[in-house]
Formats: structure tokens, sequence, C-alpha cells
């Protein structure tokens, strides 16, 4: 299991957190995401090490870029001036990795932190990876595509959810299930808006479109077992046992729900024609002939 978690890992550090930070909107992080890379393979090197010190201190690196893109959500709020569930969303997504970092950090030093051993640590820097910034990020850009109620409680259900979950580590399993709960009526919501509504956007290809598809289909297969483990471990029923677990909803929801994501909100991000070079967000610039008069377009 601890290969499969570092694997799951390593693509959230390397891969997913760089994507997303690309797709979070005015006011960006352009910094950090720059920088990313620089904090990011130290802290996927010490995934593969020992725990001690030198882990530790290679985890401390990557913990050192997410306190940094932590820092830009306060800023983005006093710019944004926004508390929409869309915005809520994504400056969850900042914080999260933060939290994972933490837990990297104790883990990775071989020591407890508030109670919690290395095991439970080590299980919560992927959860705050995927379901803390991929699924809240997610979240916010249905929000934002889809004027719905539905969206706006997808976009604040899903980050309530992943907080709500944490809780229940202090308050006990049957916190936690309510947590699971939560998170798992948001993230079905969010498969099926991007199934109904995000899917079929008139700007997306083929292939867009299928990436949208599979990461929905998954997103809805994979809270399943996170259920039932959460059940189980409320009610004493038989449930999936961790190993398993990192097999299914964490494999899944990396590969199939977060990475075709990803994947599939930059193809549609580039296609959008409003988006002047196609990555920048800049304004396009429209060239006029003498005395005529144009409506251009941001």
């Amino acid at each position: 299991m601890s290969v499969l978690v570092g694997l799951i890992v390593t693509l959230g550090m390397l891969v997913i957190v760089p994507v997303g930070l690309r797709l979070v909107g005015a006011p960006e992080p352009v910094a950090i995401r720059r920088a990313w890379p620089l904090f990011a393979v130290p802290g996927a090197v010490c995934l593969w090490l020992p725990r001690g010190s030198p882990a530790a201190a290679l985890a401390a690196c990557y913990a050192l870029g997410t306190v940094l893109l932590a820092l830009h959500a306060p800023r983005r709020l006093l710019r944004t001036r926004s508390v929409a569930p869309a915005e809520v969303a994504v400056v969850a997504a900042l914080v999260s990795p933060a939290i994972a970092a933490s837990a990297l950090v104790a883990e990775r030093s071989g020591h407890r932190l508030l109670g919690f051993g290395p095991d439970i640590l080590a299980l919560t820097v992927p959860h705050f990876h995927f379901a803390g910034f991929a699924a809240a990020l997610v979240a916010g850009l249905v929000c934002r595509q889809v004027d719905r109620p539905a969206a706006r409680f997808a976009a604040l259900s899903v980050p309530l959810g992943t907080l709500l979950v944490l809780l229940g580590y202090f308050l006990g399993d049957r916190a936690e299930l309510a947590g699971t709960l939560v998170l798992t009526t948001g993230m079905w919501t969010v498969a099926l808006l991007t199934w109904r509504d995000v899917s079929g956007d008139g700007r997306a290809d083929r292939l867009t479109r299928v990436l949208f598809t599979v990461s929905a289909a998954v997103l809805m297969a994979t809270m399943l077992p996170a259920l039932s483990w959460a059940l189980g471990e409320a009610t004493g029923l038989p449930h999936p046992n961790m190993t398993w677990m990192a097999a299914t909803h964490g494999l899944g929801n990396a590969l199939g729900f977060a990475l075709c994501a990803m994947a599939a909100w930059h193809r549609l991000r580039r296609s959008d024609p409003a988006d002047g070079a196609g990555r920048t967000g800049r304004p396009r610039r429209s060239l006029r002939a003498p005395g005529t008069r144009e409506i251009c377009e941001a």
C-alpha cells in the first residue's frame, strides 16, 4: 500500500497541483506556479526515502511551497472581495496542499501529529491533494461554468465535506461518516453536472468530452468504497481495508477523476475563443481598419 500511496501522492505533487494552478483564474498565483517544481520535486523524492531527518527535510521544502500557495488565498480574497461558492471552492483548494504537507513532514520524520501516527498521516496526504485540492478546484470550475443552485451546492459541499472528514479524525467515526456523506453528495453532484452540462459545452472537442465523461463516471464509482469504508468504521459492518481503498478509491480518483478532469478543463480553457492566447487569460486584441468600429470582447 505504501508504494501505491507514494505513486498517487507523486502524481498529485508533480502534475495535479501545477496543472490545477493554471486553472484557478485571476488573480493567478503566477510566481508560485512557476517556482512549484523547486518545492514539488523534493517533496516527491522524500516519499521514497526511509523515514528520518533527510526525508523530513525534503518534506519541509515542499511544505514551504504549500505555505506560499496558501498565503495566496487571503490575498485573493482581498482582491476579489467575493465569497461566492465558486470562489470559496478555489480558496479551499489553494489551502489544502498545506494541510497535506504538514502531515507529510510529521509522517516522514516518524513523529505523531495531533495524536495521529504515521500511518494515518500518510493517508491524509493524498486525501488533501485530491479531495482537498483537485475536487474542490473542479467543483469551483463547474460552478463557474454552470449557473445553477446544484453547482453552487457542489462548490460548497465538497470543501465542507473534506473539512468534516478531517474533523471526524478528532470527533469520532460517526462524525467522519457525516463528512463522507456530505463530500460524496457534493462529488456526485459535480459528476452529474460535468456529464450533463460541462461535457456538452460547444467549445469541447471529442477528446475533451471523453475526458469529462470518464472523470464523471469514475467519480461516481470511486465514492462508493469511501462510503462503504466510513459506514463500516462507524457501525462495525464489513468494509474494505485500507489497501483495497488505496487501490480503488485512491487510484481511481487520482487517474480516472483528477487527471482526466484537469486535462479536460485545460483543453477547454485553451479552446476558449475569449481567452486571447488560449493560456494567458489576456484580452484578445482585434485588428481594425481605419474608420471602422468593432466590439472587442475580452
